[in-house]
């Protein structure tokens, strides 16, 4: 038998979903404060447990805070968007060459884009976010090399947590994914080819032509 969650583990999960819908809803949008004092009005709760519940929100990427200020609802400008599709280019490009020259287990990147088809099918935006994301971590997992895990863990879960903010607030459907699933099964063929250079170059094009669309489709349109 599971042993239970402790009270206070319950409360601050419970505070942190509520903060999530605000901003899956739209009430708190990218770039706006979290102020934790108005937010325990709100709900009614002690200030301590609605910061809890922001860290936890931060740990998903769905917020950010630097130092000795509010937190924030995390926010991307197009230039941002560009700039963090070259870095992923190259972060992305040398996990799967890696993966390719130590002939990865690629089960979980299959696994990933499997449930990326079942949630396109459906039309469930949140889900094939969910898998998109697990794909590109199992990516960086597969390369062997922690430092690239954990560069790609600080980019990624913010950058998914956006785009979900745009998508599922938007309305936006899963049409935009429809040609990305056909990129995602190169990339694991070529891994199980064992060609490091050519998924390699294949990851950084396939990121440059995403950069190229990207912002348009989850950030201009929302508006």
């Amino acid at each position: 038998m599971p042993i239970s969650a402790k009270p206070e583990t319950l409360v601050k999960q419970l505070l942190a979903r509520r903060l999530r819908q605000r901003i899956m809803n739209g009430k708190l949008r990218p770039g706006d404060r979290v102020v934790e004092n108005k937010w325990a009005k709100e709900f009614g709760v002690a200030q301590a447990s609605i910061r809890e519940a922001i860290n936890l929100l931060i740990q998903d990427g769905f917020l950010t805070k630097a130092d000795g200020r509010s937190a924030r609802v995390t926010n991307l400008s197009e230039q941002d968007v560009l700039k963090l599709y070259e870095l992923r280019g190259a972060l992305e490009g040398l996990a799967a060459r890696r993966a390719a020259e130590l002939s990865a287990d690629i089960t979980p990147l299959k696994e990933a884009l499997t449930r990326m088809r079942a949630a396109a099918r459906r039309g469930d935006a949140e889900e094939l976010l969910d898998a998109d994301l697990a794909f590109h971590l199992a990516l960086a997992a597969a390369s062997g090399n922690h430092y690239v895990v954990e560069q790609a863990e600080r980019i990624l879960i913010p950058f998914f947590a956006f785009v979900r903010i745009r998508v599922v607030a938007g309305d936006k459907g899963t049409a935009a994914w429809n040609r990305d699933l056909e990129v995602h099964r190169r990339i694991v063929d070529l891994i199980k080819d064992g060609d490091g250079d050519v998924v390699e170059r294949f990851m950084q094009h396939a990121m440059s032509r995403f950069a190229a669309t990207a912002y348009e489709n989850w950030e201009k349109s929302s508006s």
